[in-house]
């Protein structure tokens, strides 16, 4: 599977490029389509776990801590983060494709344009 997010009318659409386009409309099949994204990802390594809508995302990072605590992984627990908000959709697709791009994205999270603002 190849996802790649692309931003269409203001909302961010997941994409499998793996599967083949439509005949009909030359589209691939919508996976997901929200306003923003989240990323959760190991703090430490940069590698992604999950992504996807932030209501969805925080739940799982939240039960995700949980478990880990419990079962007495306290590091563990503590370098899970959860990025969401507006990001540019080319640093979310480098999350998607590049293992341990996360945690560089993270190093500069403060200095990345708004996601959903044209460039020029």
């Amino acid at each position: 599977m190849e996802l790649q997010y692309q931003l269409k009318e203001g909302a961010y659409n997941l994409y499998d490029m793996s599967t083949p386009a439509s005949t009909v409309t030359g589209e691939r099949r919508l996976r997901l389509r929200t306003d923003t994204v989240a990323i959760a990802f190991d703090v430490r390594t940069g590698v992604l776990h999950e992504h996807g809508s932030p209501l969805r995302i925080h739940s799982w990072a939240l039960n995700t801590r949980r478990r880990l605590r419990s079962s007495g992984a306290i590091d563990q627990a503590n370098d899970l983060v959860v990025v969401s908000g507006p990001l540019p959709v080319d640093e979310i697709n480098k999350c998607l494709t590049i293992t341990g791009y996360c945690r560089r994205m993270f190093t500069r999270l403060s200095t990345l344009p708004h996601g959903k603002r044209l460039r020029h």
